[in-house]
């Protein structure tokens, strides 16, 4: 299936949606107690399971709507359907805490065994999004790499240091924030490295 184009609106709504659904139900539902056949669940608890087929649902319309799904989604998607599945099959939340941290390990040790090898993953993955020389992509996946591995020692000291909402609020849009400004802050290396006659 070839590649369409959609709103930018819809997108991101179809990809941040389900992230910001989640925060808005654990605020709403975090001090109560579900009994499910005499199992106690935490409003936690339930909102996890209540964004597993979320997540799932938008990524599929997604796929639907481009043709197309990232490498990188697919992935997220596996690790929310298996950190959140142990969390609601344990009764325990930090499964879902750590979801984030073995994320960003997995992408961050992904990219850096590429480098290892003198390559970068990272190019294979968006060199349609963002036009960039060899080196350009080189400097830059490992500048990302470093910065997913930050990210998932971040993620396990809020998990482990501060309370559920302290998280559920830094998981909302602490990371969010920090992905969109790590990109931000990359602008002269796009600059200096994009290909000729190229406009990203």
């Amino acid at each position: 299936m070839s590649e369409n184009k959609i709103n930018p609106i819809t997108k991101l709504v179809l990809e941040l949606g389900p992230i910001i659904l989640f925060f808005a139900l654990y605020f709403k539902f975090r001090d109560r107690v579900f009994d499910i056949n005499g199992t106690e669940y935490s409003g936690f608890i339930m909102v996890t399971a209540i964004f597993i087929p979320l997540i799932a649902l938008s990524t599929f319309v997604l796929y639907r709507m481009t043709g197309k799904i990232a490498k990188m989604q697919i992935m997220t998607l596996i690790l929310v359907v298996i950190f959140g599945g142990l969390t609601i099959y344990f009764n325990d939340e930090r499964f879902f805490k750590m979801k984030p941290t073995m994320i960003y390990l997995l992408f961050g040790g992904t990219l850096g065994f590429g480098l290892l090898r003198g390559k970068s993953y990272l190019k294979m993955m968006m060199e349609e999004v963002m036009p960039l020389k060899s080196e350009g992509w080189l400097i830059l996946t490992r500048r990302i790499t470093i910065f997913f591995f930050a990210l998932a020692i971040t993620n396990e000291v809020v998990w482990r240091t501060m309370s559920t909402d302290a998280w559920v609020s830094f998981k909302t849009f602490g990371l969010t924030a920090a992905i969109f400004l790590f990109f931000m802050t990359q602008g002269s290396l796009f600059a200096k490295y994009a290909l000729e006659g190229d406009e990203t």
